[in-house]
């Protein structure tokens, strides 16, 4: 009797996990995630259907003079004076309710000027999988993984 009761509460817990999980939400990736070299913070919105994501915090926001950041190494000369802090570097993402990841996007790196064509997994409430490709299909490119900011709470 013990062993049917062990069963179903392990049955119980995995259908409730499963439940959980297919119960993401195309607004889950709303929030404010930390790519995993820690030096900056990107607010993901939604916008209509789509979703953006900009710079809201650098870990050095200022360059070797004392002035904010620009996009320096953006192809467009006349982009090269905006400043990064509060720039859109995440464009144009839609939810695929069927494959629950956020496709179809673009991933803007200011470090090295490129765009690259990205696709976004959610891992856990509070963990994302962004994929920067180099063709559309996701073959040539590399995974980064980012977590959430938690807001800190006011003492």
């Amino acid at each position: 009797m013990k062993k049917i009761s062990f069963i179903a509460m392990l049955l119980i817990s995995i259908i409730a996990f499963q439940a959980n999980i297919l119960a993401q939400s195309a607004d889950d990736l709303v929030g404010v995630w930390q790519p995993s070299e820690g030096t900056s913070y990107v607010k993901i919105e939604r916008e209509g259907d789509k979703y953006y994501g900009k710079v809201v915090w650098l870990k050095e926001p200022k360059d070797e003079q004392g002035n904010p950041k620009t996009d320096k190494k953006n192809p467009d000369k006349s982009l090269r004076s905006r400043p990064v802090k509060g720039m859109r570097m995440i464009k144009d993402f839609v939810f695929d309710a069927t494959s629950k990841e956020w496709k179809n996007g673009n991933i803007y790196d200011p470090k090295s000027g490129s765009t690259y064509y990205s696709n976004i997994k959610l891992k856990g409430k509070n963990q994302i999988e962004v994929r920067g490709s180099l063709d559309q299909s996701g073959y040539i490119g590399r995974t980064d993984v980012w977590v959430r900011v938690e807001k800190k709470s006011k003492s």
